[in-house]
């Protein structure tokens, strides 16, 4: 099957790589000394205690590359509405979109049903930009909870996680989902089908907007957070409130935050991607993490004091020049 990963940071080199190694054919969009390191050297992974070298097709642009086949989107949120409309001028009808950010993302109530079907949130995509570049038509949803980091150019650690759930936005088993599905599952992933991906949305989504913007604003891992009773007392209430959010569009969220907070226990020292955007002085994806569920509780008509008071912390960080922090 071929893939092309626009973004091949942590997450998009990863699953890229791993889609190589398994006989895929891949093409990864990169720039700077991440793709210098890596026409230079392969891709290197190294998970469970091992190295593995991938040999993908490398491109700094998404120029003569001709059909994309699976197009997997590895940028992060807020970039996206910079670059929509040039991806959706090199999509084919046949194209398949695998967005992989983090967050609420902007085709969440495409094919949704309801009252809030087509409903635009400012805070992920401003003015529909991207809704307007990339036909839902065309995109299979996607919740990463792989835990990566780049550690050095060219270089990505796997920390936790294999799971990548995969689901159609209308909730259908189709065929082109199921191959997806089946081509990131014998690259040894795991890739479950889900008839309602939004669910899996807000599975990961109820400890990133808790944990991101804390560890963030500490400076510390989430094994750190989880054992602290005092920051626990905001996780837990910032969970709450976006748990009242889901309930209020029709999301049961199937774990407890007291499962939520044993599981990001168990991720051990890793720094979030917000602390790391924070620490390398670049912009965080708090609107996608937090932004859009406010922005959802406030037409719910839902009081958030925790969500809102971490969200201006963060904002104010942003605006404070990386060498002071």
């Amino acid at each position: 099957m071929k893939f092309t990963v626009f973004g091949a940071g942590a997450i998009g080199a990863y699953l890229g790589g791993k889609l190589s190694l398994a006989g895929n054919e891949v093409t990864l969009i990169a720039r700077g000394p991440h793709l210098t390191a890596m026409q230079r050297n392969g891709l290197i992974i190294k998970e469970h205690g091992t190295e593995l070298l991938a040999q993908p097709k490398l491109c700094e642009t998404l120029d003569g590359i001709g059909n994309l086949g699976c197009l997997i989107l590895g940028v992060k949120a807020y970039t996206l509405t910079g670059i929509a409309p040039l991806l959706g001028s090199k999509l084919d009808p046949e194209t398949v979109v695998i967005p992989a950010q983090n967050g609420i993302p902007w085709w969440y109530f495409d094919s949704h049903g309801g009252a809030l079907e087509g409903t635009r949130l400012n805070s992920v995509d401003p003015e529909g930009v991207i809704a307007n570049a990339i036909p839902s038509s065309q995109i299979i949803g996607c919740v990463v909870f792989p835990a990566v980091e780049m550690v050095a150019p060219g270089i990505i650690q796997h920390i936790e996680g294999d799971r990548f759930s995969v689901g159609e936005l209308d909730g259908s088993i189709s065929g082109r989902l199921r191959l997806v599905s089946r081509t990131i599952t014998n690259s040894g992933l795991r890739a479950p089908v889900r008839s309602n991906i939004r669910q899996d949305i807000w599975v990961k989504l109820l400890g990133n907007l808790a944990f991101n913007p804390i560890s963030a604003l500490t400076k510390v891992s989430m094994e750190t957070i989880s054992r602290d009773e005092t920051i626990l007392e905001i996780v837990r209430g910032m969970m709450e409130e976006a748990v009242k959010v889901a309930d209020s569009i029709g999301i049961k969220i199937p774990l407890s935050i007291d499962q939520r907070l044993a599981g990001a226990e168990k991720v051990g020292t890793h720094k979030t991607s917000m602390l790391q955007d924070i620490e390398a002085g670049k912009p965080t994806e708090i609107e996608s993490l937090l932004g859009s569920v406010i922005e959802l509780g406030k037409i719910q008509g839902i009081h958030m004091p925790y969500l809102t008071s971490i969200y201006a912390c963060v904002k104010l960080l942003e605006k404070i020049p990386s060498k002071y922090l």
